[in-house]
């Protein structure tokens, strides 16, 4: 297993802001609102050579009331036994607190390696100030300031040294796998998806819209399949977003749906489609990502025999004219068909890096062509003399002839259904280019 560094601390001391700090990006939300980050972040940070994951977690509050921070206490601990080094953050502006030492009793039991990391000494006033940290008893102890950088530095040293050459590489290893982003509006179910999924509680699952809030990367490894799974804060309509956070969140989905491969796209069986359903759809296609449409919550729809029939019928009708997509009703409650779902998605991902040989390509598609001419334009023929699939992440293809510019969108569409019917395409957006011969 690759080498996994947990940051940990009471809320607001800065553990968002070392953790963008470490991945030299914006990837936490940070913000002065206490209890942001809600659940564990994933990142890979490099230094001195060697590779090393890195979790964020939510603020760690001891005997609180609040159903989050119960949550994120939970979500800690969890962290800790992830994790193979444990960064332990406090605040040297606000000095020690019940908190931090709430904390240090539950890493003091931990046989990790812990490093106590004081933020927030920007000079020496504060590094005066900072010693009183002495008394929680860890013997590696670190003075920094996240914000700017300084003793980051030193810090990150006495990390990479704990880990070994080996390690590190397999950290590169997993960013081969395929990338499955569960995107959707908020409330269809993705975490719940997730955590059906992992068979663990990866994310906090309850019914107050907007819980997660940073994208979540899961490393899954089960049934002779491995891929990495990330789940991604719903994607709201424009006007709904009023929060600040609901913004970084959109903008944190779009840009996991750039991170995928392969999106799995979930729908509320009892709500139906939506427009902003079709808008995350279309955002997907345009991004040229494969995509698997996921019908959630089908267990408490009414049926009758033609009913899944009927439904995917009208999906399609609305996902026209990209409508060659799998479409699967499943339960993430129940766990029914949740692993069909990763079968297809899995096939999906091989769909989209699919090679047609150039030999091939033209035997059929030429044939096609033949059984059905283009239209000819200002009395001239179209003449299609040869297709080649061009070396891009989305499968793409030209088509020469004698005048590009003049195959109109039907005749497009024709070829397109052609390369579908042929060769196996299904979830995938596929670029059709027209080029002088």
């Amino acid at each position: 297993m690759s080498y996994t560094v947990a940051i940990v601390g009471r809320p607001n001391v800065g553990k968002s802001t070392l953790f963008n700090r470490l991945l030299e990006q914006r990837k936490a939300i940070v913000d002065d609102i206490s209890g942001v980050t809600r659940d564990r972040q994933y990142g890979v940070a490099d230094w001195n050579g060697k590779s090393f994951n890195v979790i964020d977690t939510g603020g760690f509050v001891q005997g609180s009331e609040d159903v989050f921070e119960k949550e994120i206490a939970k979500q800690v601990l969890v962290a800790v036994q992830e994790a193979n080094a444990i960064l332990f953050i406090v605040d040297a502006t606000t000095g020690l607190t019940e908190l931090d030492d709430a904390m240090a009793r539950v890493l003091r039991k931990s046989p990790k390696p812990v490093f106590l990391t004081v933020n927030k000494v920007d000079d020496n006033q504060r590094l005066l100030e900072a010693s009183e940290f002495y008394s929680l008893g860890f013997d590696k102890m670190f003075f920094i300031a996240s914000a700017s950088g300084s003793g980051t530095g030193e810090l990150l040293d006495a990390v990479a040294e704990l880990i070994p050459e080996s390690r590190s590489e397999e950290v590169v290893a997993a960013s081969e796998l395929p990338r499955f982003a569960i995107i959707g509006q908020p409330n269809t179910g993705k975490s719940s998806l997730l955590n059906a999924l992992v068979g663990e509680e990866r994310t906090i699952v309850s019914d107050i819209a907007g819980t997660t809030r940073d994208t979540i990367h899961t490393h899954y490894k089960l049934f002779q399949k491995e891929f990495i799974l990330i789940d991604t804060a719903g994607i709201r309509r424009k006007s709904k977003v009023h929060e600040d956070l609901e913004f970084y969140s959109v903008i944190r989905a779009i840009k996991a749906l750039d991170e995928a491969d392969v999106c799995l796209l979930l729908l509320d069986a009892e709500k139906g489609i939506a427009a902003q359903d079709l808008n995350i759809f279309s955002l997907a296609a345009r991004k040229g990502k494969g995509i698997v449409v996921l019908v959630n919550k089908w267990d408490l729809i009414e049926k009758e025999t033609q009913t899944a029939v009927t439904y995917e019928k009208e999906l399609k009708k609305r996902f026209a004219p990209f409508s060659d997509v799998p479409i699967l009703f499943i339960s993430a409650k129940e766990k029914t068909r949740i692993f069909k779902a990763i079968e297809t998605g899995l096939d999906v991902f091989e769909n989209r890096r699919r090679r047609v040989s150039t030999s091939k390509l033209n035997e059929v598609m030429l044939q096609a062509i033949q059984s059905y001419h283009p239209p000819v334009v200002r009395g001239n023929p179209i003449k299609i003399k040869f297709v080649t699939q061009l070396p891009t992440t989305v499968p793409s293809f030209a088509f020469f002839c004698n005048f590009p510019d003049d195959v109109k969108l039907p005749y497009r569409n024709y070829l397109e259904n052609q390369l579908r019917q042929n060769f196996d395409f299904s979830g995938v957006p596929i670029r059709l280019f027209f080029r002088k011969k």
